[in-house]
């Protein structure tokens, strides 16, 4: 059931327990089978969905009140919108992929939290916006990522649209807008007393192949786009793995040049900035590509980490 106010002690101080890098190719729900999605299939990428039920597990015991995910797909000019209708439903489908990804959502929306990360980031300076449209088609990104982390969608959550407008004058603008929407979203949470879980939406690279073979889920014929590419991959998740995102934040750009990178929509930042850039390593779950592009599924457990900070005191 949605979240409302009289669901919530006012006086407890919400906290993010942790944020997963979730990517969203279509393919993995297709891979999957879910009744939701009527495109069937034989299988395929197991190595991403193998990673994503362990990110089930662990969703399941934190026991969040909402999950909340940023997409490259609900693309805005004008702003940062996030999701404001207490109950979305419809057919979603891909457009590249219609063959393999016709998804019928429903998802309960945390309109509280919403409103106040709106709030929130106005008081950043950011222009930002609630989507009221109850007819409002939910983007296959967001789909994606909140089915493959929590395909029971017993959860309600909150989407937020990815702002291109400030990539068209450079990305250290764009990425500052991404600190101060991170920021807003922590605040948000504090202050309506939730326990919520992050999921960045993003490849990592993102060049890819223009055909696919005759079975989409033959995996004889799936890999990596080049190995450069691969080699960038390998070097962005090192740095996860490190908890070094000092470095990480100093590479993104060229990362996002070279390899076209889906990071480049702000997801990942906001995610970071959110959790204020714990120092703390990753774990990685799992990496696997889809039609040559570089998927990570990665988690940061900040509950884990706040117990080691007592224990040390």
């Amino acid at each position: 059931m949605p979240v409302n106010s009289s669901s919530q002690d006012s006086s407890f101080r919400g906290e993010i327990l942790a944020g997963f890098l979730a990517p969203h190719p279509p393919h993995l729900v297709y891979g999957e089978n879910p009744p939701q999605n009527k495109p069937r299939s034989q299988g395929g990428w197991e190595n991403l969905r193998w990673a994503y039920q362990q990110c089930r597990e662990k969703i399941k015991a934190l026991k969040p009140d909402v999950i909340l995910v940023h997409s490259p797909h609900w693309q805005t000019v004008v702003g940062h919108h996030v999701l404001h209708v207490p109950h979305l439903s419809g057919l979603s489908v891909d457009p590249i992929f219609p063959h393999l990804f016709q998804y019928e959502f429903s998802m309960d929306v945390d309109v509280e939290l919403a409103s106040a990360i709106a709030e929130e980031a106005i008081q950043e300076g950011l222009l930002a916006k609630k989507m009221t449209n109850p007819q409002f088609r939910v983007d296959y990104g967001t789909i994606v990522s909140l089915h493959m982390l929590n395909p029971d969608w017993d959860i309600p959550v909150v989407g937020i649209s990815a702002n291109n407008s400030p990539y068209y004058f450079s990305h250290d603008v764009a990425q500052d807008q991404m600190i101060k929407l991170g920021r807003a979203t922590q605040k948000a949470i504090e202050k309506t007393g939730r326990r919520a879980v992050l999921a960045a939406s993003n490849t990592l690279s993102h060049l890819h192949f223009d055909r696919e073979p005759d079975c989409p889920e033959d995996m004889s014929q799936e890999h990596v786009f080049s190995h450069a590419q691969y080699l960038y991959d390998m070097r962005v998740i090192e740095l996860m793995r490190q908890g070094n995102l000092d470095e990480l934040m100093a590479i993104l750009p060229d990362f996002m040049e070279k390899t076209f990178a889906e990071v480049k929509a702000g997801s990942l930042v906001w995610m970071l900035a959110a959790m204020g850039f714990p120092t703390m390593p990753a774990q990685i779950h799992g990496y696997g590509t889809v039609i040559g592009t570089g998927n990570v599924v990665a988690e940061w457990d900040l509950t884990t980490a706040r117990v080691a900070e007592v224990l040390t005191r």
